[in-house]
């Protein structure tokens, strides 16, 4: 069945972020065949509605306002809402970001509609599109359909591939005129804590240090590693919590959730709620000293050694592979 699909697209810094390209390869598998439209907000957006098309968005429509420069949840969903009453959608896809999490869910009960969240896969099976979301901290799977009212899901980064750019699709990218009103809230400055270059929630290489890097610099080996790899730093719950690093960079059940093609856990002893936050990673590498410490048991490959002498020379390895390659 063809369905007309919304996709929410996400902009940071100028710039259409990754998860927004996954949300359209999504949106094009729940389309069947239908009509995928892009929406942007903010400030002097329209030039990214051809990128939006490139990755596979038939057309686009912008909400151009100084007031939606940065993301409140009343201006956002004043004009997330002014966009539906104008297409009249049968679902709207969004990132399982910081963003589309707070502003999903509003939405949806807006419209009294059901929210699927934390996607990483669909498929089509006869009439009914399947949903399938990890629960239990990553342990199950669950599948789900949408049986009434409109269809409204957040794609968790990295689980699916964006289609190949087209440079040569062109679609319309079109303006509405939402007047923004009644903020409750007023950005006035924001503050950024997370360390420049790759976005840990997007990043496909990320190298984490736990409680086994002793100290803020011994992290200094893994950022050297991450370089090399073009990754990101990562950090379990008890490194932040020794001021080792910040909390921006914590993964795990009260941090962020991550599925890079590549983790590598450094001084990490793998406590289940680490787990909950990188198990579903494609590739799974632990560096420990304890051959018994449970990140073992989700690693696909092991390195039993003092991690302080294990990266320097994984670091120089991976240095020489890549000029030879």
């Amino acid at each position: 069945m063809a369905r007309k699909l919304l996709v929410l697209g996400e902009v940071r810094e100028g710039s259409l972020r990754n998860v927004t390209f996954e949300a359209v390869a999504a949106a094009k598998t729940a389309a069947n065949g239908g009509e995928v439209v892009g929406v942007l907000f903010g400030e002097s957006v329209s030039a990214l509605g051809a990128e939006f098309v490139q990755y596979g968005a038939d057309r686009v429509v912008t909400v151009e306002n100084e007031k939606l420069k940065q993301y409140t949840s009343d201006g956002y969903a004043q004009a997330l809402l002014a966009v539906i009453d104008q297409e009249s959608p049968e679902g709207i896809i969004f990132g399982h970001t910081a963003l589309g999490k707070d502003l999903a869910p509003r939405i949806a009960a807006k419209l009294q509609s059901g929210l699927i969240s934390d996607v990483t896969g669909l498929e089509e099976e006869g009439e009914n599109l399947v949903f399938t979301r990890p629960i239990y901290s990553g342990k199950a799977f669950e599948k789900k359909i949408v049986i009434d009212g409109l269809i409204f899901a957040t794609i968790r980064p990295n689980n699916i591939a964006p289609l190949e750019k087209d440079e040569a699709k062109t679609g319309d990218v079109s303006s509405l005129s939402v007047d923004i009103k009644d903020l409750r809230q007023i950005i006035k400055e924001v503050v950024r804590k997370a360390t420049e270059g790759v976005d840990l929630s997007e990043a496909k290489v990320i190298v984490a240090g736990g409680r086994g890097v002793k100290s803020e610099e011994g992290f200094e080996p893994l950022k050297e590693l991450s370089d090399v790899l073009g990754g990101a730093i990562g950090a379990s719950r008890g490194a932040c919590d020794a001021d080792y690093c910040d909390y921006s960079l914590q993964i795990g059940q009260t941090g962020k959730v991550v599925t890079p093609d590549l983790y590598i856990a450094c001084g990490i002893s793998g406590a289940i709620q680490h787990l909950a936050g990188m198990s579903n990673s494609k590739v799974i590498v632990a560096i420990n000293k304890d051959p018994e410490a449970n990140i073992f048991k989700v690693a696909d490959y092991g390195i039993v050694g003092d991690l302080f002498e294990v990266l320097p020379m994984l670091t120089a390895e991976f240095k020489q592979l890549l000029v030879n390659a």
